[in-house]
């Protein structure tokens, strides 16, 4: 089953430049070409066709009014997304870079609503109790908005149930990952997830195998990937983690990341204070902008 059609490309969620109000607004950006990430981080202006909705899941109707973005935000706010959901391992030459198996069923961790953070110019914040640790971590990430209630779909059915998708990086730490069998304690910190700059709706991707992702640490390309290299397809992703489980509207699943993490680098190319990580998205998702910060 496809993703119903929607009137718009993509959206936005944003504080604008001027107003009276500091209240979220949604809308979509004007110029389709524009990369609202880079934009942003450049300070230029990014014109937006204001809807009448309060959130990309229920956009409403064009108003009619445009304004100019003060400020990006996470394309779904924290009271939204609750649990996030992540796939580790689910790429096929992510997996050959850390001589690991592929997975014979999708591998699942999960982060808090409060690892979510905004697009730049809001920091990741790397906590203090990690920080002599010297193992923070990138990951490119393509995400999944589930946009109604799923429970128990087939692989079949699973695509009528998604939105749409942006970006993100699983910010980790690798020491405390791999002290634990467990990876979430290693990857919930506050901030550990900013998503955006975009939410592209699933009408607008014919193909998820054509869509590319791209890290670049500091300028330099570190991951780059078809999605075609995904294990686990989005509606293999969607129906298994239904099985048994509700997924509410909101819901974010983090699909996995592509081959060309630090920790796995020689030699490593961990993430420090200053540095700067970029998660480009195709399709329209833009670029999502991190500056890292050690917290003091």
């Amino acid at each position: 089953m496809a993703s119903a059609t929607t009137s718009y490309a993509r959206l936005v969620r944003f504080v604008p430049k001027s107003g009276s109000s500091d209240k979220p607004l949604i809308g979509e950006p004007q110029d389709p070409e524009q990369d609202v990430g880079l934009a942003a981080y450049d300070s230029q202006p990014i014109k937006v066709s204001v809807f009448s909705g309060s959130s990309v899941l229920q956009p409403g109707e064009k108003t009619g009014d445009v304004v100019e973005v003060g400020k990006l935000l996470s394309p779904l706010a924290e009271s939204e997304v609750g649990t996030i959901r992540c796939i580790g391992l689910n790429y096929v030459n992510h997996a050959k870079e850390v001589n690991m198996a592929l997975p014979t069923v999708p591998v699942l961790f999960m982060k808090p609503s409060t690892a979510l953070a905004d697009p730049y110019p809001a920091p990741t914040v790397i906590p203090k109790s990690y920080v002599g640790d010297n193992a923070a971590d990138y990951e490119s990430e393509l995400v999944i908005v589930i946009g109604k209630q799923c429970k128990n779909v087939t692989e079949q059915e699973a695509m009528s149930y998604v939105a749409g998708y942006t970006a993100s990086n699983d910010v980790s730490s690798r020491a405390q990952q791999f002290a634990q069998s467990q990876w979430c304690y290693s990857k919930s910190f506050d901030g550990a997830c900013p998503i955006g700059p975009a939410f592209v709706p699933a009408s607008q991707v014919k193909e998820v195998g054509e869509m590319i992702i791209e890290g670049r640490k500091n300028g330099t390309i570190v991951q780059k990937s078809k999605l075609d290299d995904l294990i686990f397809t989005v509606p293999k992703i969607v129906s298994f983690l239904s099985q048994g489980t509700t997924l509410n509207p909101g819901t974010i699943i983090l699909t996995g990341t592509p081959a060309g993490v630090g920790w796995s680098s020689e030699p490593k190319n961990l993430l420090k204070d200053g540095d700067e990580f970029r998660v480009f998205v195709s399709h329209g998702v833009g670029t999502l902008i991190n500056k890292i910060e050690e917290e003091k």
